[in-house]
């Protein structure tokens, strides 16, 4: 008789066939099923298993009652399906198969609102459902990825051991998976982390857009610089990548990057990220403006149009002895710093409004290794978190309120310079308003308030009251 599974797996993407390996190399027996359109996704299941899984402890299956019931109790699935509706309709399959105590496992970039209504929906079946955001892409899918479970509490105890020997360890060997937290939590760390990413990523392109444009340095130049950060406080799997894509050269010598169309892609969570951020009324403009700035770039026919009406894009002076490296350099921590600060305001507004409770120094090590935003400094991350759980914004923090103060005047310089050269930062410009914004203690919104109370009767609080009384001024006077 075959030996039983120790766990089922669906989709075979390349995440879910990295996952499947990364589970088989680990110890276990896999069970693989892959949902197929007729006459467009036939014999993945044979391709898979006549591929990559050859020789290995994993077993095909072309039916889901087989694959279902191929599994040791409790049976554990794991879901690599596409967001959505696919998910429904997977479980919808699944549910008449499984047993009281079974567990599902969403691994994909969900919603967490569909999350929270999925656990609830298992749990009233008796199945254990967990959404669990995944970082790192096919190689984390392959050798190691962040991971972020969280929904049904009661699926912990059987899947821990699965999931922190699949996920990365960070430099101290810690498995970089940990309980989130219940409903959605798992889902809504991921849709941060994506936020996180988004506004990384388009710093260290708004770093490279003025080293070429202002610097006039070479796509090597900015490589070796890339390389260099990478081994300091800047070293981060982001800015690793960005030094090995700037060298890459095509057959013919030719830089790939500069082949590449400037229209950027984007699969929602960064979007969604924003969203739950003005839901919750937390500043994310940094965050928000990276993903702006993927929709203007997907307008590429507008922007050559609006390129030759005004003409000053490509004919920006060469300044490259006015920009200095090590101002850049600051200018892309202290910015960094603050798409994390906007990030974990995040976390820490949804962790109080949906009673998560959760452990934002353990989010933290959960990104040191794995996931697309690994940095060095997540450690320190984590220490200001540790040491002040409750704290109101990470630029507290003694040691990054200290490194904010020594990267100013370089910040302002960088954003001053690009502003006066016509050099699109918005990303740094936005990080740095943000922390002007943040550390203003009396903003112009008195005006806006006044303007609200003239025209639409909505009340203000006086600097010569206590909080929380409201009053109404008749401006015009009605006769």
């Amino acid at each position: 008789m075959e030996q039983m599974s120790d766990v089922g797996l669906i989709g075979l993407g390349v995440m879910g066939e990295n996952l499947a390996l990364n589970m088989e190399r680990n110890g276990r027996k896999v069970s693989v099923w892959n949902r197929t359109v007729p006459g467009v996704e036939e014999g993945v299941v044979q391709r898979f298993m006549e591929g990559r899984a050859k020789g290995k402890r994993i077993s095909g299956y072309l039916n889901l009652t087989d694959f279902v019931y191929s599994l040791s109790h409790p049976r554990v699935v794991m879901m690599m399906v596409r967001a959505g509706e696919a998910v429904d309709e997977l479980i919808g399959l699944l549910t008449p198969l499984l047993s009281e105590g079974d567990i599902l496992i969403d691994g994909g970039n969900s919603d967490y609102r569909d999350t929270e209504r999925r656990v609830t929906a298992c749990r009233a079946q008796g199945i254990h459902f967990v959404g669990a955001g995944i970082s790192g892409g096919a190689e984390g899918a392959l050798r190691g990825a962040s991971i972020m479970p969280g929904g049904a509490v009661e699926a912990w105890p059987v899947i821990r051991s699965l999931l922190k020997d699949i996920a990365a360890k960070a430099a101290d060997g810690t498995p970089c998976c940990d309980w989130i937290g219940p409903g959605g939590a798992g889902h809504f760390i991921k849709m941060v982390h994506n936020g996180i990413e988004y506004g990384d990523m388009q710093l260290i392109a708004e770093a490279y857009f003025l080293l070429k444009r202002a610097g006039n340095l070479s796509n090597d130049e900015i490589s070796h610089l890339f390389s260099r950060w990478n081994e300091g406080r800047l070293k981060s799997y982001l800015v690793e990548i960005t030094s090995a894509i700037l060298a890459y050269k095509e057959s013919d010598g030719g830089f790939l990057v500069d082949r590449i169309l400037d229209v950027a892609g984007q699969k929602g969570t960064g979007q969604w990220s924003v969203k739950s951020a003005l839901e919750m009324g937390i500043p994310f403009g940094l965050i928000a403006e990276s993903v702006f700035q993927r929709i203007i770039s997907a307008l590429k026919d507008l922007r050559v149009r609006a390129a030759q009406v005004y003409d000053i894009s490509d004919n920006s002076p060469k300044i490259e002895a006015l920009l200095s490296i090590t101002d850049l350099e600051q200018t892309l921590f202290a910015s960094k710093l603050v798409a994390y600060a906007q990030g974990f305001d995040l976390l820490s507004e949804a962790s109080k409004r949906f009673g998560w409770n959760l452990d934002l120094a353990s989010i933290a090590r959960i990104w040191r290794g794995g996931c697309i935003i690994r940095s060095v400094f997540l450690d320190e991350l984590a220490q200001a978190y540790e040491e002040i759980p409750l704290l109101h914004n990470l630029l507290l923090f003694p040691l990054f309120s200290a490194q904010i103060k020594d990267a100013l005047p370089a910040w302002k310089n960088v954003v001053a310079l690009a502003v006066k050269e016509g050099i699109a930062i918005p990303a740094f410009a936005s990080a740095l308003n943000y922390f002007y914004s943040l550390t203003t203690e009396n903003l112009p919104a008195n005006l806006i308030q006044a303007q609200r109370d003239y025209f639409g009767a909505h009340t203000f609080e006086r600097t010569d009251s206590m909080r929380g009384c409201f009053y109404h001024e008749d401006w015009i006077s009605l006769k």
